[in-house]
Order: structure tokens, then C-alpha cells, then sequence
């Protein structure tokens, strides 16, 4: 079990092994980097279950720790969280200070998770199809050259879903789960986009 801070955001993501840049501009969330960078710059990223103000959390999160750090004159930053591990909320701690602070348990990742070859084509596949309906320019030779781990990831943190889909991929054990979920998912908001909802049920 460890105890840090928590930056709740709706929408946003942070995976293990990808990064996160955030400018930071309320006092309270200035205050946990400030407290961060004289501790371990460690600080959880997690989604709340709806974007109001002190709002449950969802389960499951990813702790980050500050790479790069800006400060401008008005004492606002600007830095870039690492993606470290996932963690699971066991309690949310009363405290005294402005920001939420939770414990929590860290997952442990399998090392080395790959694709089968089947998975990797039925994903590209997909993915293909989702970036000309939604009118993305990319560059698929360099997609095909990232690792699995970092192409499902990735794609899982930057995708146009919403929060309850992002979270669901987040959740996810492995990435194997994780690239059979983003296949539904973009085959599913896919066919909603373009007004065919007959039949696009997630399961």
C-alpha cells in the first residue's frame, strides 16, 4: 500500500510507460505539484465518475511521477507526468490539505505482454477503418513499427471515447484484453458516428 495525491480529471489518461503534460493553474493543484517536487513527485491521475466537483473517484488510476517541470512568473506549472504503474483506490484519506490524497495499491504489470499476430492485424484493421471515418491523417508506417505495448496503450490514452469507454480500457488486465476492447470500441463509436446504430450494441 502507498499514500499520494491525486489529480482527478475526467477524460484524461495515463498508462504506464506513456506520459501526460498538464498545465496546472488552480491554487490547490499548484499546491500538490509544489508539495510533490519536495517529496517524490509522485501524483495519481484518476477519472471522477462524473466531472463535478468532489465527485467519487472510479477504482482504478495510474500513478505518474513529474519529469519535466515549467513554472511561469504567476506561479503556474506546466509539466509532463510519467506513467509508472496502475493502482487500485483502497480509501480515500481525510486530510487537511486543499488536494485529495488517497492509499492505494499498486498493479503489478506482466512484463513483455505482446500481441498474437491475429490481434495485431485485427487491430490495425480496425484502426485503419476508424481514422477515415473520422477523417485522421496517420502515419501507418510508423504505426507499424511501435511495439504492442505502446500502440495499444497508446491509442487507448489518446482515443475519442468517452469517460466511461477510456476508463473500461484503462481497466483492462493486459493489453490483450485491452486491443480486443478497443476494437469493439472503435467498430462501435464508429458506426454510431456515422448513424448506423442498428445493431451496434458493446458487450
Amino acid at each position: 500500500m502507498t499514500r499520494f495525491p491525486i489529480f482527478p480529471l475526467a477524460g484524461a489518461i495515463l498508462y504506464p510507460g506513456l506520459q501526460l503534460p498538464l498545465h496546472v493553474f488552480e491554487p490547490r493543484y499548484r499546491a500538490m505539484v509544489s508539495d510533490a517536487l519536495v517529496r517524490d513527485r509522485l501524483i495519481g491521475v484518476i477519472q471522477p465518475q462524473r466531472p463535478v466537483e468532489g465527485a467519487a473517484l472510479y477504482s482504478i488510476g495510474c500513478l505518474g511521477r513529474i519529469g519535466e517541470v515549467e513554472t511561469t512568473e504567476d506561479g503556474r506549472f506546466n509539466i509532463m507526468l510519467d506513467g509508472e504503474a496502475r493502482f487500485r483506490v483502497l480509501r480515500e484519506l481525510d486530510v487537511r490539505t486543499p488536494f485529495r490524497q488517497v492509499e492505494a495499491e499498486l498493479l503489478v504489470e506482466a512484463e513483455n505482454q505482446v500481441l498474437a499476430p491475429v490481434e495485431r492485424a485485427s487491430f490495425e484493421r480496425e484502426a485503419r477503418r476508424f481514422a477515415d471515418a473520422q477523417g485522421y491523417s496517420v502515419d501507418w508506417d510508423q504505426v507499424s513499427r511501435l511495439d504492442d505495448f505502446s500502440l495499444i496503450n497508446g491509442v487507448s490514452q489518446i482515443a475519442p471515447f468517452d469517460l466511461a469507454a477510456k476508463q473500461a480500457l484503462l481497466e483492462a488486465n493486459d493489453i490483450s484484453e485491452r486491443c480486443e476492447l478497443l476494437v469493439q470500441l472503435m467498430h462501435f463509436f464508429g458506426r454510431c458516428a456515422e448513424g448506423d446504430d442498428d445493431g451496434a450494441t458493446l458487450q
